[in-house]
């Protein structure tokens, strides 16, 4: 028999989350997940996706997958530090290493796994960490595994952060001092200020540590955020996805020799992870060579988003503050997001809704993906469907 305390707990909360819009259905999906995408038999115009270059559906991702496998096979068979290191990790790390201007690279299964495995292996009890209040769950986990003092700053605000900073240096209570952001914050598409952050850091000799997951394969011609603002040498830990603009799957951390020395005698997830597997490591460095040689690929994700931000936009919409691709159009109520994106769908769009604690409460929103991928005639239909709903629902 299982357990009534249990069945209580699961029951109650379960009805609370789905009576406050907040409970997410999963809609598996018939095939690849491209621009175009089909859900129980339904065609649908994808803009829930982080594959932004389309490189997910590449011909030529493929085929490294295919060929890698049929060599290496389907599993790497170990963790990285007994026999799980094939020549293939190696080379993609090096391919890292050129592409984000550092000494060296270290690859995880993922880039939530690289924040679990990064900020716990360098700060610990005696520390504190300063964090962007809207930095991704994956580096709220990582800080929490740390056991380091948590000091949260309002968002992008330099004079909270500088304030916080002088004071944790003041305390005397703190032997290293880090600060965290993502490169592009992923909810809202607002790039953070890293020359102002790395200015504060050079200051007040802070441990910089960028989480770019949203950032690579966008911005600084492929190479991320850091780049974007030229900043290569000056920030001490980068941390990328092989998920997004890549394609794959994966994560890795970049950063001097022996940063990476370190993370790979005392990262947990390193030590006792199984490799990635051959026919996912493949196609990321296949990946990586058509991102360097391809820019026409980044220039069109780019016109696709000015082009549904623009239109969205016009139509009355807030998209709030983004900088990037990545396009919110903010509602506020949870059930009323939950509703619009219901009803994109039925009108042929699929855009998931974004509600607490993703988000936080009151500002539930679609969030919006435009990929390279997209024509211009296809979100075009996209904004008649929008047109369409919020007058519906009274929105615009």
């Amino acid at each position: 028999m299982s357990s009534l305390v249990l069945e209580h707990f699961l029951t109650e909360n379960l009805e609370d989350l789905n009576n406050n819009g907040l409970y997410n259905v999963i809609d598996p999906l018939q095939g690849a997940n491209d621009f175009m995408i089909t859900i129980a038999g339904k065609q649908l115009i994808n803009l829930s996706s982080n594959n932004y270059l389309g490189l997910a559906t590449d011909p030529r991702l493929i085929q490294s997958a295919v060929e890698a496998a049929r060599i290496y096979g389907v599993g790497a068979g170990a963790v990285r530090t007994i026999n799980g290191t094939l020549d293939l990790h190696v080379q993609l790390e090096e391919k890292l290493i050129a592409f984000k201007k550092t000494e060296a690279v270290i690859t995880y299964p993922s880039g939530f796994i690289c924040n679990i495995a990064a900020i716990s292996a360098v700060m610990d009890k005696d520390d504190a960490i300063l964090s962007d209040e809207l930095n991704h769950a994956s580096i709220i986990e990582g800080c929490r595994l740390s056991r380091a003092a948590i000091i949260r700053y309002n968002h992008s605000d330099m004079t909270d952060l500088r304030s916080k900073a002088i004071a944790a240096k003041q305390s005397g209570l703190f032997k290293k001092i880090m600060v965290i952001t993502d490169g592009v914050f992923s909810m809202d598409g607002d790039i953070a200020k890293l020359p102002e952050i790395v200015h504060i850091a050079e200051e007040l000799d802070l441990i910089t540590y960028v989480d770019d997951a949203h950032g690579s394969g966008v911005l600084g011609k492929g190479a991320g955020t850091v780049q974007h603002f030229g900043l290569s040498d000056r920030i001490d830990m980068q941390i990328g996805t092989l998920s997004k603009a890549i394609g794959v799957v994966g994560g890795y951390v970049a950063g001097k020799r022996n940063l990476i020395d370190w993370l790979k005698a005392r990262s947990k997830p390193f030590l006792f992870s199984t490799a990635l597997p051959p026919a996912s490591v493949a196609p990321c460095i296949t990946a990586i060579d058509i991102i360097k040689n391809t820019p026409e690929l980044i220039d069109r994700l780019w016109e696709n988003s000015r082009y549904l931000r623009k239109g969205l936009q016009e139509l009355g919409f807030n998209t709030g503050n983004s900088e990037t691709p990545i396009t919110p159009c903010i509602i506020g109520d949870e059930k009323l997001s939950q509703l619009f994106s219901r009803r994109l769908y039925e009108e042929g769009v699929y855009a998931k809704a974004v509600v607490f604690p993703t988000v936080p409460r009151g500002t539930g929103r679609i969030r919006n993906m435009p990929t390279a991928g997209h024509s211009e005639a296809l979100l075009g239909q996209v904004l008649d469907v929008y047109a369409k709903v919020g007058q519906e629902l009274n929105l615009i």
